[in-house]
């Protein structure tokens, strides 16, 4: 069955389906669009997302000053999930073999995968999101001096991009940790102040702007430490909590940690629940939270997904998700130069960039897809 959209929310999801094979999955990011491609001709797949695109993370700050790269970027579901239903909705409730959508459908499943991440309010369209992109540019192009509140990827990536697009702009970096990037190594996080310092990126560590002081118009900003920051934009670029607020009044409240993350297996199933997985940022697994990482949790989800509608079977033996105790990670500095963090070392300049800066994995994440490159 092609998947068509139908009043732009997609089409209505096949009611019954093949029986043992209807997989539900729960948000269209990295993990759960790759696994919704991966299954949608072994079963009877239907995608609950917020939107009607995923969106390929990796260029996000690129995407703010370069706006043309979001037309690769931001891709229709329908593109890549052709014989899958979609419907743009929000999960509001799971039973044992149901979800509830906010817009009163019952989506039936014999199996569930939630991968709905870290909350990030965006755009309910691709259109609006590839609208979104061109404003912010523009936002950027007219500003004389821009404010970033949050020293981590997101923050520092695009601290890089404007330096280098627009040098002579004033770009002030604000963060209330001790050193940008703490989730790689201190030698990575040195490196990366120096190359934005160098840059004439001003970057101001302890301290913190508190996000509901900003307006639109305010040009004139104050930090926890009483400092003046005048900027004509202002960007926000601070962690956002996991995406799993809406769980807490369903089955699955027990099963989540502290931090309102999932607590899976080493096969990625909800611990507890032998047809339920959890892929991606949602999950409990002790790694960095990374792109990476999240699209192998895909390839393990489906890959045991498959054995498990092949033999009928919820308790037999499957494939585990191995995390690797030192990854490889890459923060890019504009568009030729990274850092990037390995078991043996760090390094810094045009020869870590040739990892990630020149397509920000986005023709490599369209060819996981199905799409051209």
């Amino acid at each position: 069955m092609e998947l068509k959209e139908e009043s732009g929310i997609g089409n209505p999801p096949r009611q019954g389906g093949v029986a043992g094979r209807r997989v539900v999955v729960i948000g269209g990011g990295v993990s759960g669009s790759l696994v919704a491609k991966s299954l949608q001709l072994r079963a009877d797949v239907t995608l609950i997302d917020l939107k009607d695109y995923f969106e390929i993370p990796f260029a996000s700050s690129r995407g703010m000053i370069e706006p043309a790269i979001s037309e690769r970027s931001v891709i229709h579901h329908k593109d890549y999930l052709p014989h899958g239903c979609l419907v743009v909705s929000k999960a509001i409730n799971v039973t044992r073999s149901e979800v509830l959508t906010e817009d009163g459908r019952s989506v039936a499943f014999d199996y569930l995968v939630i991968a709905t991440g870290h909350d990030n309010p965006i755009p309910r369209t691709r259109t609006q999101r590839l609208a979104e992109y061109q404003a912010e540019y523009e936002k950027i192009r007219a500003a004389g001096s821009i404010l970033i509140i949050g020293g981590g990827p997101t923050g520092v990536e695009l601290a890089a991009e404007i330096a280098i697009e627009f040098p002579a702009k004033k770009v002030t970096l604000v963060h209330d940790g001790s050193r940008l990037l703490k989730f790689i190594g201190r030698n990575a996080a040195s490196k990366a102040l120096g190359w934005l310092r160098s840059k004439n990126v001003e970057v101001k560590l302890r301290q913190s702007v508190d996000p509901n002081s900003i307006s639109d118009g305010s040009k004139t900003y104050v930090s926890s430490r009483g400092e003046i920051i005048q900027a004509d934009c202002v960007f926000l670029c601070t962690g956002k909590p996991a995406g799993s607020a809406w769980l807490k009044e369903t089955m699955l409240r027990d099963s989540m940690d502290n931090l309102g993350r999932l607590k899976v297996d080493e096969g990625l199933r909800v611990k507890g629940h032998g047809n339920i997985f959890a892929i991606g940022d949602i999950t409990d697994v002790k790694e960095i939270k990374q792109g990476s990482s999240a699209l192998k949790h895909a390839l393990i989800a489906a890959k045991n997904l498959e054995m498990m509608m092949s033999s009928g079977q919820r308790d037999g033996k499957l494939a585990a998700y191995n995390r690797r105790s030192s990854p490889t990670v890459t923060v890019s500095l504009g568009r030729e130069e990274a850092v990037t963090e390995m078991a043996f070392g760090t390094a810094i300049g045009v020869l870590p960039g040739l990892i990630k800066c020149k397509d920000l994995y986005v023709g490599e994440t369209r060819k996981l897809l199905g799409l051209n490159y």
